[in-house]
């Protein structure tokens, strides 16, 4: 969760008259000034209105859907013996198994003192494990993806006819990634948008998320938390010019300066990542992948370690770096730059975050400069270009390894390939 005092206006949580367990869980996670987003959004959504927030990733609207629906179970409590297990009654949609983990994370956290319980359902976990919590636990917030979602109730281990408040994270991700009908499916599950409190936020409003948005509320409050550019103020942004066969070399050297303590590494395609990691490697960085093939337990154990500084760089697809919230990541590194401008955005403010600076650094080759005129558009500034100095340019410890040039290596010119993961 992200609260940054000096991008905050006066609003205090104690000045929003909530529940004393809950003030003492925000107080002890550190937060005192509510950032932008929860100062805007909080005095409605606490008043039990339906809301629509645009806001980009690390604003804090994760903390401001949290503290409303966590308020709102504390000042309508239910006795334990009217209820039954498998009967949420507040749901958290994210599109991606990342997001929905962090924000279950982050409603633990909150819900430190109050004794509500969070169950998280994602696909790629265990599923006989989330299966029993459904059946046999008082289910008081429901975090879940779509697709798992849909399977519990088409199990019937959860009813979605008690609920109380629906949140809807990251609304145009789910529209991106074609999950609406799967929402479309679940919502027809929970009580009229009349009787249910409805939350839905995300970065981007196009025709079709505006739409879906009118669909799914009533008499909502439109909120619109826009920075100043829409790239991280905090974070210096640099261009290298940099032919494709070199994109390595200058990777490697660059990650040795001391200032590079934790780094994320984009590409845009799966292979792409898995011979990065592997070049990485064996060049002696400590590195580890981050893409929708991995295994969700085994992505949750690389996240620790790249926590704790165990492992230096992660390489990462656009999905899978959207669920990657991690204070203290100094470098962001462009390995291509991606296809869409948004993406561009979502992929630098992984560092920067809570207050701090951050480094992003993108490789432009000879095709994916292409891309270049399209994200300073979006982004609404010029972004410095420049080349390789000698240092980056230094040959590698350790040759290269090759491989068979082929579809997989030629950078997407052997044929059409499906960009999203």
């Amino acid at each position: 969760m992200t609260s940054d005092p000096k991008h905050t206006g006066d609003l205090r949580f104690r000045d929003l008259n909530l529940d004393k367990r809950l003030l003492d869980a925000i107080t002890s996670i550190g937060f005192e000034y509510c950032t932008p987003i929860q100062a805007e959004t909080l005095p409605w959504t606490l008043a039990c209105e339906d809301l629509i927030g645009q806001a980009q990733t690390g604003t804090g609207k994760t903390a401001a859907f949290l503290i409303t629906a966590i308020q709102t179970l504390l000042e309508v409590p239910i006795d334990p013996k009217e209820r039954f297990a498998s009967e949420p009654r507040v749901l958290a949609l994210a599109p991606t198994r990342e997001l929905a983990m962090q924000i279950a994370k982050d409603a633990e956290e909150l819900c430190k003192h109050t004794g509500h319980n969070v169950v998280t359902v994602v696909g790629g976990m265990d599923y006989d494990k989330q299966r029993d919590q459904l059946q046999n636990q008082i289910v008081d917030i429901l975090v879940a993806t779509p697709g798992r979602l849909i399977d519990f109730l088409g199990s019937q281990d959860v009813f979605l006819d008690q609920l109380d408040i629906l949140i809807l994270d990251e609304a145009d991700r789910m529209l991106d990634m074609g999950f609406i009908p799967d929402v479309k499916r679940i919502i027809r599950k929970c009580p009229q948008k009349e009787d249910r409190q409805t939350l839905l936020f995300s970065a981007t409003f196009n025709q079709d998320v505006l739409n879906l948005a009118s669909m799914w509320t009533q008499n909502a409050e439109f909120v619109e938390i826009e920075p100043e550019q829409k790239t991280a103020e905090r974070v210096e942004q640099t261009v290298f010019l940099v032919g494709d066969d070199d994109k390595v070399q200058v990777l490697v050297n660059y990650l040795k300066r001391p200032e590079v303590e934790k780094a994320i590494v984009f590409a845009n395609r799966r292979d792409q990542c898995r011979d990065l990691e592997e070049d990485l490697r064996n060049q002696g960085v400590k590195v580890a992948l981050m893409s929708g093939e991995i295994a969700q337990n085994k992505r949750l154990k690389t996240l620790d370690k790249f926590k704790k500084g165990q492992i230096q760089v992660l390489v990462a697809t656009d999905v899978a770096g959207r669920g990657i919230h991690v204070n203290g990541v100094t470098h962001v590194f462009n390995y291509n730059l991606p296809e869409n401008a948004e993406d561009y955005v979502h992929r630098i403010g992984r560092t920067g975050r809570a207050g701090t600076s951050g480094v992003s650094v993108s490789f432009a080759g000879e095709e994916d400069s292409f891309a270049l005129p399209a994200i300073e558009t979006y982004i609404s500034q010029k972004l410095k270009t420049t080349v390789p100095d000698e240092e980056l340019m230094q040959p590698m410890e350790n040759p290269p390894i090759t491989r068979k040039r082929g579809r997989r290596s030629q950078g997407g010119r052997g044929g059409p390939r499906p960009r999203r993961n």
